[in-house]
C-alpha cells in the first residue's frame, strides 16, 4: 500500500484537502479530534496534517489532536473578509494561502469549496476513495478500540438473548414484565447497556419471523417463540469513534426442521470462512467459497438465499474497507473484518451469523467472544 504522501504525489497535487466534521471518519482518522463543526484539514507530503479551525476550538484541538493546528485568524480570515464576503471563496483563499496546490480532494468534498479552490490551481478528486485504504490497516491501539466496542456489543447481546430466554410463553408470544416483549423494548434495553460502555447503537436489528427473511430489516411488534430472531448490533465507542460489528439469529423453542437447517448450514459456512481467511487471500475467493458451498447444497438463487456480501471492514466506518464480495482485493495483517453469511426465504424467514475478527499472516483471529447457539 502506498504511504499518503505517494496518494498526494502520484495524482499529481500538493496537498490534500478535507473539509468535514468529526463525522467523517478520513477527518477524525487523521486528526483524531472530535468537533461538531466542519474545519479545514490540509495534508502535504512530508508534513504533519494541519488543521484551520476557530479560535475557541484551539487550544483543545492543541491538547487532543495530532494534527498541527492553525487558527482562522492566523491562516488570514481577517484580512481576506475585508475584500471577500462568500464563505467558500474565504475558506478557498485561506488554503490558498497555505499551499498554490495543485488540490487534491475526497469525493464528498464540498461542491463549492472546489469551485473556489479552480480559480486559483487544478482540484483532483480521489475518486475512488484511495485515502480510506490507509484505514484498513489498523495498530495495535486501533484494535484495542474495536475489542472494547465489541465487548460492548456483547453485553448488549447479553441483554437481549436474557429478555427473550426469560421470556413468558402465551399462545406463542413472549412476554415480558405482563406485556408482549417486542423488538423496540429488546433495543432499548440493548442500548441502555450500551451507554453504560460509553458507547451508541444506531438502527440495531431485532427482527423476528419473515421479517428475518429481509436482511436490514429493522424489526417490529411482538417477538415469538418457535421463530427465528435476528439480532444484529454495530455499536460506535463514543471516546474512539470506531464500532464493532456481530449477529446472532436465536430461537425460544426449536424453530422448524427448515429454519434449523438454515441455521446449521449459515454456521458451517462462517466456520469455512474462518478457516480460509489469512494475509494474501483475496475478499473475492472468500466470498467466491461461500458461494459455491452455498450452491453445491442449493440453496442459491437469483432473489433469496445468499444476497450479500461476506463481509466487510470495520474501523471509523461499519462499512469500510477491506471488502469480502465479488470485488474484493488482497487481504493484509491487520485488517479488521466481519465474516456474516447468511440465507434468507421468503416463506421460510432468514439466518445471519456474524463474527468480528483480524486478518493475520496465520489466519483469522477472532475479536468475537461469544457463543453461537441458536436455541434458547
Amino acid at each position: 500500500m502506498d504511504s499518503l504522501d505517494d496518494l498526494i504525489r502520484n495524482a499529481g497535487a500538493a496537498v490534500y484537502c478535507l473539509h468535514a466534521s468529526s463525522d467523517n471518519a478520513a477527518m477524525r482518522h487523521m486528526t483524531r479530534f472530535v468537533t461538531s463543526d466542519p474545519v479545514t484539514v490540509l495534508k502535504k507530503p512530508g508534513d504533519s496534517p494541519l488543521m484551520i479551525l476557530p479560535q475557541m476550538e484551539a487550544e483543545r484541538a492543541m491538547k487532543e489532536s495530532t494534527a498541527g493546528t492553525l487558527t482562522r485568524k492566523q491562516a488570514g480570515y481577517l484580512e481576506i473578509f475585508e475584500h471577500e464576503k462568500d464563505p467558500w471563496r474565504i475558506q478557498a483563499e485561506m488554503i490558498h494561502r497555505l499551499s498554490d496546490g495543485p488540490y487534491l480532494v475526497p469525493p464528498d468534498f464540498p461542491t463549492a469549496l472546489t469551485r473556489a479552490l479552480e480559480e486559483y490551481n487544478t482540484v483532483f478528486v480521489d475518486s475512488e476513495s484511495l485515502l480510506s485504504a490507509h484505514r484498513a490497516i489498523k495498530t495495535r491501539e486501533e484494535i484495542r478500540w474495536i475489542t472494547r466496542a465489541q465487548r460492548a456489543a456483547e453485553a448488549a447481546m447479553d441483554m437481549a438473548i436474557s429478555l427473550v430466554k426469560h421470556a413468558d410463553v402465551r399462545s406463542g408470544v413472549l412476554w415480558h414484565n405482563d406485556a408482549p416483549l417486542t423488538s423496540d423494548i429488546v433495543r432499548f434495553e440493548m442500548n441502555k447497556v450500551l451507554l453504560a460502555f460509553d458507547c451508541t447503537g444506531k438502527n440495531t436489528i431485532v427482527a423476528c419471523g419473515l421479517e428475518t427473511a429481509m436482511p436490514h430489516c429493522r424489526g417490529d411488534g411482538e417477538l415469538r417463540a418457535h421463530e427465528p430472531i435476528v439480532i444484529d448490533i454495530f455499536p460506535s465507542d463514543n471516546k474512539t469513534g470506531y464500532y464493532a460489528d456481530m449477529t446472532r439469529t436465536i430461537s425460544r423453542g426449536e424453530p422448524s426442521g427448515k429454519v434449523t437447517e438454515l441455521y446449521e448450514t449459515v454456521k458451517e459456512a462462517l466456520l469455512m470462512s474462518e478457516g480460509m481467511v489469512r494475509e494474501g487471500v483475496t475478499g473475492a475467493a472468500c466470498y467466491q467459497a461461500v458461494c459455491d458451498f452455498f450452491s453445491d447444497l442449493g440453496y442459491l438463487s437469483d432473489t433469496e438465499g445468499f444476497i450479500h456480501s461476506l463481509g466487510h471492514g470495520v474501523g471509523l466506518e461499519i462499512h469500510e474497507r477491506p471488502s469480502l464480495s465479488g470485488l474484493g482485493g488482497e487481504l493484509k495483517a491487520g485488517n479488521v473484518i466481519t465474516l456474516e453469511p447468511g440465507l434468507y426465504y421468503r416463506d421460510i424467514g432468514g439466518v445471519r451469523i456474524e463474527n468480528l475478527g483480524v486478518v493475520e499472516n496465520s489466519g483469522f483471529s477472532r475479536i468475537t467472544n461469544y457463543s453461537m447457539d441458536m436455541v434458547l
